[in-house]
């Protein structure tokens, strides 16, 4: 994977391939990713991070295609630069959330996150004490099933909820990227929120795990280079909860190898 260097030092880019690009906020604990995806016509950017920095800029030095954002779900860690850009997908599930925000989100607390997780400075030109979490009207309403077709690139829309309601993650079948937001990544997979359904993150993991012709997975949060068989492992993960009867809002916090699971 080659990194790229652009005058910017809290993004850091790096080339998954010539036309996939992983836009990653490493001075954050959260380590949040947003992709670049290109075709010969328009290219998707699979969320936005965490408003930080001027994402919007970084983007436009890489590509001069028209941009749709695809948005995996309406958590403010994903939405930064959403209201920067014209055209923005969401599942209807997170249409509200989107456009006009969680109700019961504690801006103060996303504040204080934002500075007490940094792990770099932050940029000289960003004011947590101003930060709001970003909305957007949405411009294009995704559901399973649907493709995006980018000009020669096609990404499928898989609905995958549980960690949110209209979670979705994008499988380019050509290449066999699988970018999956928060529903599988190596770190404390959250289903404790009221929003959050165990049930529905299992089946969603499981269905994940059963694709064929998965060759990277590419996601939200923490190391980008996931063994092959990561979904595998998530998925018997679930399985062992839902057979212990822990697979359950308050059943706590479940490690496994090199990821846990929050509920």
């Amino acid at each position: 994977m080659n990194t790229d260097s652009p005058d910017d030092e809290w993004f850091t880019v790096e080339r998954i391939d010539d036309d996939t690009i992983a836009i990653s906020e490493y001075g954050h604990e959260e380590q949040v990713h947003s992709y670049l995806v290109e075709g010969t016509d328009r290219a998707a950017l699979i969320d936005t991070g965490l408003g930080v920095g001027d994402l919007e800029s970084i983007v436009r030095d890489l590509t001069d295609r028209p941009i749709l954002v695809v948005t995996t779900h309406a958590h403010w860690d994903h939405l930064g630069a959403h209201e920067a850009f014209d055209a923005i997908a969401v599942h209807e599930a997170e249409r509200e959330w989107l456009a006009e925000g969680i109700d019961d989100l504690d801006v103060e607390n996303v504040r204080d996150c934002l500075t007490n997780d940094a792990t770099r400075p932050l940029p000289e030109d960003f004011d947590p004490d101003a930060y709001e979490v970003p909305t957007a009207n949405p411009t294009r309403i995704i559901a399973d099933g649907d493709e995006i077709d980018l000009g020669g690139r096609r990404l499928q829309v898989l609905h995958t909820p549980g960690h949110s309601p209209g979670h979705c993650c994008l499988l380019d079948p050509d290449r066999g990227h699988l970018f999956a937001g928060d529903l599988i990544y190596a770190g404390p997979l959250l289903v404790h929120f009221e929003s959050t359904d165990p049930d529905a993150f299992a089946e969603s993991v499981r269905r994940i795990a059963d694709l064929d012709g998965i060759e990277r997975v590419l996601p939200g949060h923490h190391d980008l280079d996931l063994p092959a068989d990561f979904p595998t492992r998530v998925r018997e993960a679930v399985d062992e909860l839902d057979k212990d009867e822990q697979l359950h809002h308050g059943s706590g916090t479940h490690e496994f190898d090199g990821f846990e699971i929050v509920l």
